[in-house]
């Protein structure tokens, strides 16, 4: 009887260890962000990942406050579409992440004169962190930050006989709504 008990338990222990172990399938997900639609816009992301890596793409557009824009400088709008890749510090996407990526911008601008709207396009380095704040078995919260590195696109822009460049340096934060598949 010990033998079959003796068994029982290493047949059961086996099973377990496999199931622990067994590699985690790709997993999927969708996240949305409050800023753009804060401020009219829109804001889709879709990603792909595994273990503790994932890649996002998403797309938003964001009317930046005017307190955000250079002085003299008003709707300043934002088309972005972005690559991105995430590490999570912890499985199964919960806690810390950072990302990193590049992010295209195609912009829109004008004075406080509102007379012209110039148009520019930008490619930048993204750099982001945040914290996935699981709420139920499929849906989370992540607050978030990220720096903006320019790298390349339109420098001196004009539009009402007036220059805009775009800082070399531009930050974001914001709080997005997630769903795992």
């Amino acid at each position: 009887m010990k033998f079959y008990l003796l068994v029982l338990t290493c047949c059961l222990s086996l099973h377990t260890y496999a199931q622990v172990n067994k590699p985690k399938k790709l997993q999927a997900g969708i996240e949305l962000d409050v800023l753009p639609y804060a401020t009219g816009g829109y804001f889709g992301a879709g990603w792909l990942g595994k273990d503790v890596w994932r890649v996002r793409a998403l797309t938003a557009f964001v009317k930046k406050p005017d307190w955000s824009t250079k002085k003299e400088f008003s709707n300043h709008q934002i088309h972005a579409y972005a690559l991105v890749v995430d590490r999570f510090l912890k499985k199964d996407w919960k806690g810390w992440w950072a990302g990193a990526g590049v992010v295209y911008w195609n912009s829109t601008i004008q004075t406080d004169a509102k007379i012209q709207t110039a148009q520019f396009n930008n490619l930048l380095l993204n750099g982001s962190i945040g914290y996935n704040i699981t709420l139920c078995k499929h849906v989370y919260l992540s607050p978030w930050a990220s720096l903006n590195l320019k790298l390349a696109g339109d420098k001196n822009v004009l539009v009402d006989n007036k220059i805009y460049t775009l800082p070399t340096i531009n930050s974001e934060a914001s709080l997005k709504l997630g769903y795992t598949f």
